[in-house]
């Protein structure tokens, strides 16, 4: 039979144990906020090379913390990528006008948590949409993962980079775009929006018009700056992104500031067409 002082004691050990995993998790989250604030709101160092200036904010290990939290990685919602690796190839100049600004061009992005259907503006981009077209029809996108998820202060899934890092181009940089978009209101770009990434720093001009192969998808709307060019929308594939949303995103990456997907997502292939 347990005495009234070990059954003291032991509540006092359960409490404690709550007090230590509610702390964990508030560190975590406070990481993960500050990793959005030091990024410039996470997406903006992410086609230039940039890593992030103030990733001594964000420390710790984050598997301790899981551990501590009596936490675990969620089920992965995604399948196997299909067999094959990543692009390597890079080019020395942004490719030649050759999509038609008066058409409409349709996307399909078949990742391993399902298809994802764009619809480009190449009237109001069209520098961005005829090297987003080019990088499709070299196969740079196929099998490259998506390597950052933010699902905190804004909602954005961040792909086009075969090393999965945040730092990989296709070796050019293509000029902003469609910055003054309508539909970008009160510095909000709205749930459906597909932009581009750039290392544009908020501050020096020399870092502007440095949009690559990165781009990212609006999965609900999100407070942003409008620095990153808006080149289409997403027509189909909203209930893939919030699977992937609710799986969740890991701690950020000390190195890089990347939280990335625990879902596997991955493009098989991406496929661009005139209509």
């Amino acid at each position: 039979m347990v005495s009234k002082d070990q059954r003291r004691r032991q509540l006092a050990r359960e409490k404690y144990a709550r007090q230590q995993q509610r702390r964990t998790v508030a560190q975590r989250k406070a990481r993960r906020r500050n990793a959005v604030i030091a990024g410039a709101v996470a997406v903006a160092l992410a086609a230039g090379g940039a890593v992030y200036a103030s990733t001594a904010l964000i420390g710790g290990d984050d598997r301790t913390s899981d551990q501590a939290a009596g936490s675990h990685r969620p089920d992965d919602p995604c399948r196997t990528p299909a067999k094959g690796a990543p692009s390597q190839r890079t080019w020395k100049k942004e490719p030649k006008m050759s999509i038609d600004t008066s058409a409409s061009y349709a996307v399909k992005l078949a990742t391993t948590c399902g298809t994802i259907g764009l619809k480009l503006d190449a009237g109001k981009a069209p520098h961005t949409v005829n090297s987003f077209a080019f990088l499709a029809q070299q196969g740079f996108f196929d099998h490259s993962r998506c390597h950052r998820l933010v699902d905190q202060g804004i909602h954005v899934l961040q792909c086009g980079d075969p090393t999965a890092t945040g730092s990989g181009s296709p070796g050019y940089t293509i000029p902003d775009e469609n910055l003054k978009d309508p539909r970008l209101k009160g510095g909000v770009y709205p749930a459906g929006t597909v932009a581009m990434a750039n290392s544009y720093d908020g501050k020096n001009p020399k870092t502007r018009n440095s949009g690559g192969s990165q781009f990212f998808l609006v999965f609900q709307d999100s407070k942003l700056p409008a620095n990153y060019t808006p080149f289409g929308t997403i027509t189909g594939g909203m209930d893939v992104l919030r699977k992937i949303a609710a799986a969740g995103a890991t701690d950020p990456d000390p190195q890089t500031g990347n939280t990335a997907p625990h879902a596997t997502v991955a493009i098989d292939r991406a496929t661009v067409t005139k209509s």
